[in-house]
């Protein structure tokens, strides 16, 4: 047998043996795409809702080695309620204080898995000067070739539900429950 077709051989048996290699891709949020919202009670009554008009971010994933990475800045002065006083006093002292708050800021770097589907992922929400841990459950997570990017992009739906009061915001504690329910839904396009 020659040489050259030994050799070639063994290159794919050692190929087959060597573990997979990392494939770590690079995403930026589509915004079209991505919402931030959030849902509290109203003193026991109804729920209040609202989302962030204004987000910026990426996401490093390899789905190989279930590792990624997460940065995205909110734009807190984006809140709306569809109610403008509503808008306002959010944006107030009482609850975001945006004069000396301007963004919020979400970083991750623990990612759980399901084979190649992200299930939820762990990090830090950073708001009103403070941060706090924070773990985001993942749903519907998928990958898809974007016809209009004729890129891949990856999301899904994440949500959690934070204490409001450890980032300092106690405005109408108790009758303001301090639970509020965070639902973010997220694209992302491959650069």
């Amino acid at each position: 047998m020659n040489k050259f077709v030994l050799a070639l051989g063994a290159a794919a048996a050692l190929a087959c043996l060597a573990p997979a290699q990392a494939q770590t891709a690079t995403y930026t949020l589509d915004p079209t795409h991505t919402f931030v919202t959030w849902e509290a009670l109203h003193f026991g009554t109804s729920t209040s809702r609202g989302r962030f008009d204004k987000k910026e971010g990426k996401v490093t994933i390899d789905r190989t080695a279930k590792t990624g990475s997460v940065d995205i800045t909110i734009d807190m002065a984006s809140i709306n309620t569809g109610v403008a006083p509503f808008d306002n006093h959010l944006r107030g002292k009482d609850f975001f204080d945006v004069a000396n708050h301007p963004t919020a800021r979400f970083q991750a770097t623990g990612f759980s898995f399901d084979g190649t589907k992200v299930t939820g992922v762990k990090g830090t929400l950073t708001m009103l000067g403070k941060t706090q841990p924070v773990e985001l459950k993942a749903s519907r997570f998928n990958c898809y070739d974007n016809p209009f990017f004729k890129r891949e992009v990856c999301g899904g739906d994440f949500e959690t539900t934070i204490q409001r009061s450890q980032w300092g915001s106690t405005y109408g504690l108790p009758g303001i429950p301090d639970n509020v329910r965070l639902l973010v839904q997220v694209e992302a396009v491959k650069q």
